[in-house]
């Protein structure tokens, strides 16, 4: 039987799933899982923005991407209601999973259910906690996945998404976003985006 904490207990159980994903990322001279540095990202970057985020809010953070892989954006439609679908399907699906990790671990059905309202964003620009999950979401993204995503479309397209990105988040995420090291170039797209 396990002596650390229900906590510790989740988050290892979170690992553990993205540490089989079979898709990888190279960072230096280190091939990661995909999900696993993902997580991590989430977890670092929520401790920078929010030091002080509830233990809920953590398990959210660390959850935001389990087991992706398991539902590819191929399986639905090409289109933007396909894709709001796949969004939604997946936030339910990491809800679940993350629900299941925290039962097994002793969390009550409302800690459960709280981190299923987190990942699922209800209360989107309500709910303070919500709010700060988008920012941190929104500050991985700009700092750790703009440049890739630069590279694979059209600028028109990477300076909309910056701006639909940057409309998401709070005045203290966009504070975060601003004095973030990204990487070269991608400042200038993000000036660009906010220019329009």
């Amino acid at each position: 039987m396990s002596h650390s904490s229900p906590f510790a207990q989740v988050i290892a159980a979170i690992d553990h799933i993205n540490r089989e994903d079979p898709h990888r990322q190279r960072l230096g001279e280190v091939e990661w899982p995909r999900e696993y540095l993902y997580s991590v990202r989430m977890s670092e970057q929520l401790a920078a923005f929010a030091p002080q985020a509830s233990e809920l809010l953590q398990i959210a953070a660390r959850a935001q991407h389990i087991r992706r892989w398991a539902i590819p954006r191929t399986d639905y439609p090409m289109d933007r209601n396909g894709y709001r679908r796949w969004r939604s399907d997946l936030a339910k699906y990491h809800g679940e999973l993350a629900a299941g990790l925290m039962a097994n671990a002793g969390y009550t059905a409302g800690q459960q259910q709280r981190v299923r309202d987190l990942l699922e964003k209800k209360q989107l620009k309500h709910d303070p906690e919500v709010q700060t999950l988008e920012d941190v979401i929104c500050l991985v993204f700009l700092r750790d996945y703009l440049a890739d995503f630069a590279a694979r479309h059209q600028r028109d397209k990477v300076v909309g998404i910056i701006r639909k990105t940057w409309g998401k988040m709070s005045q203290a995420g966009q504070q975060a976003a601003l004095a973030l090291p990204l990487e070269a170039g991608m400042a200038e797209l993000v000036a660009e985006a906010l220019e329009g």
